[in-house]
């Protein structure tokens, strides 16, 4: 029987998460589909590893001021009630300060993001403050090159494509950057809410996806890097959502919906000699009072 380590503090149970193969969602002919389970994170989100790599660059070079409960900083988070309220309950547990702006009846738009940004900046001038300003920080994307390794570890070395929908692309950057280093042919496929296709060079417009789709072009994206570029509504994400939670026991958010949806438009393109990889981004518990669950078809 193989014993778990026994973590030193919550910060060592970042990452080496389960991928799990998906069964009954890929139609016949199409190309085997795994998915990493980032829910199994300390907060049930991959952004667990991308805030762990930034703050302790920030530490180290010594730009770091005030971030987070587990190193004993305090933190100030700028969010919106177009965000589910378990995101902004479990901020607060950890200790946070919320600053919540108010969006136009839940949507995600330009705006809003533009909004929320120029807030977080305008809070970095006060006195010992550190603004993380996820959408520039140079430190974020390697906080992923962990996640890579593991997926080509757990596929025993097979990944002929990874998918991963866009926010800050730092998440769809830092995996593609490192598996190249093992397969410098991978097929890359980045995903956006078809209601705000920017990176498709579609209209911006609002949606419900949390976490991507900010309505303009991250500072980070590399279209140089990207096969293709693959979108849907939030009503077919959330729809996916729930086909995972019925058929593969996968419960997630909105965004790995979609991931899944773009996954297997690449597994149908590559065949069944191939292997797709990507990610479900969080837990399903951080969307219970959203409209994702609320239905059962």
């Amino acid at each position: 029987m193989q014993l778990m380590n026994v973590a030193t503090n919550v910060l060592d149970a970042i990452g080496n998460t389960p991928l799990v193969q998906l069964r009954r969602v890929v139609p016949p002919g199409c190309a085997r589909v795994v998915v990493k389970l980032e829910g199994a994170n300390p907060t049930g989100n991959m952004k667990d590893r991308m805030a762990k790599t930034a703050i302790e660059a920030a530490e180290a070079d010594g730009r770091l001021a005030l971030v987070c409960a587990t190193k004993g900083y305090r933190i100030k988070i700028v969010t919106s009630d177009a965000f589910s309220v378990e995101k902004t309950r479990t901020t607060q547990a950890f200790g946070a300060q919320i600053i919540s702006i108010p969006s136009d009846n839940g949507k995600i738009t330009e705006a809003l993001i533009r909004q929320m940004i120029d807030t977080a900046r305008q809070i970095s001038q006060e006195p010992q403050h550190w603004w993380f300003d996820q959408l520039n920080n140079r430190d974020a994307a390697s906080g992923y090159h962990a996640m890579a390794e593991e997926i080509w570890r757990q596929t025993h070395g097979r990944v002929d494509a990874f998918v991963q929908s866009v926010g800050s692309a730092h998440s769809l950057n830092g995996v593609t950057q490192a598996l190249r280093k093992h397969n410098p042919d991978l097929y890359v496929a980045a995903a956006e809410p078809a209601e705000s296709a920017i990176l498709s060079g579609g209209p911006k417009g609002a949606h419900r996806i949390e976490g991507i789709g900010i309505g303009f072009i991250p500072p980070h994206w590399r279209p140089e890097e990207v096969h293709a570029i693959e979108s849907a509504t939030t009503d077919e994400a959330n729809r996916m959502c729930r086909r995972l939670a019925s058929e593969e026991g996968i419960f997630a958010g909105t965004s790995s919906g979609l991931n899944v949806i773009a996954a297997l438009r690449v597994a149908e393109r590559l065949g069944p000699d191939a292997t797709v990889a990507t990610i479900m981004i969080d837990s399903g518990l951080r969307y219970l009072s959203t409209d994702v669950y609320r239905q059962t078809q």
